[in-house]
């Protein structure tokens, strides 16, 4: 991190975080245990507004179900967090133990190909893990691994996050430099296995489209993983999270096509979303429902 004002007042937090990540995962979760009672019943950390979209988007469940429903996102949300805080220090060993990569040849093919390949991903179960794959990979040293991020206010947050989410060696590229890295990739044919996060809600200058999500009927959703993918020809792969228990994770790697530009307008994003709402279904209490996801209402 680059030594500054922000380095030396924040300097005792990361000391903390640096000591709380040598306890192993059975002490971390029991932190994560106390955190959840100051997070949920004193802080009320969103609360308000993570209850009214669960209540929004599952109608047919009852106010006690939502609750209930609720606690469980918190208490994830601290296991989230304790999960993260422990890359500054988890072995390769510990992170294969812990996940299970299902259908990751599929990657390894492209990589061998040298094919540029967008991961559709969500903010489900611990995406922070994610970009471990290249340690399941056999890639060349010029092959770019890694994710798109928003640069966080915070700077010295976003450093921090950064050292985390480079853990593996991988790359991580802003957003508003993605399109010029992807083109990058591509017409130097270097392969490349790139994250993009999707299912939160656009900026209001960027809304594109809109389509019904988790039963609110005008949902705006983003829409530039099919616009640099059909432009680059990229093969899109839809990733899929499964939390088996806690700690344990298998990640499912959907092929979803090699001929994007083969698909309408809006397609190729119609079935990430789709996706994107069964995987939420099938385990909501796993999702980032802290995010404002519904803020913008349909004007027309």
């Amino acid at each position: 991190m680059k030594f500054n004002k922000d380095n030396i007042l924040y300097a005792p937090l990361y000391a903390l975080l640096w000591v709380l990540a040598l306890l192993p995962f059975w002490v971390l979760y029991l932190l994560g245990d106390i955190l959840f009672f100051p997070l949920f019943y004193i802080v009320k950390y969103r609360r308000k507004l993570v209850f009214e979209n669960m209540r929004a988007s599952f109608p047919d469940l009852s106010d006690r179900e939502v609750k209930r429903m609720e606690k469980k996102f918190y208490r994830h949300l601290c296991d989230y967090a304790v999960e993260t805080v422990k890359l500054l220090h988890v072995s390769d060993r510990s992170v294969r133990k812990r996940f299970e990569m299902v259908n990751i040849e599929l990657l390894q093919e492209s990589v061998d190909n040298r094919e540029q390949v967008i991961l559709m991903l969500g903010h489900f179960g611990n995406w922070e893990y994610i970009p471990s794959i290249k340690i399941w990979l056999d890639a060349p040293e010029e092959a770019a691994l890694g994710e798109v991020y928003r640069p966080l206010n915070n700077k010295w947050f976003d450093s921090f996050f950064l050292k985390l989410r480079s853990r593996f060696g991988t790359v991580n590229i802003p957003k508003r430099d993605v399109l010029r890295e992807m083109i990058r990739y591509k017409r130097n044919n270097i392969p490349a296995v790139i994250g993009f996060m999707a299912d939160q809600t656009p900026s209001r200058a960027n809304i594109y489209y809109w389509t019904e999500f988790l039963n609110h009927k005008d949902t705006p959703v983003l829409t530039g993983i099919e616009r640099i993918a059909k432009k680059l020809g990229c093969t899109l792969v839809y990733t899929d999270v499964i939390k088996v228990k806690r700690g344990y994770y298998k990640i499912v790697f959907e092929p979803i096509t090699k001929n994007p530009s083969e698909y309408g307008d809006f397609e190729l994003t119609e079935m990430y979303i789709r996706r994107m709402e069964k995987t939420i279904e099938r385990a909501p209490e796993y999702w980032l429902w802290t995010h404002n996801r519904w803020k913008h209402k349909r004007l027309d």
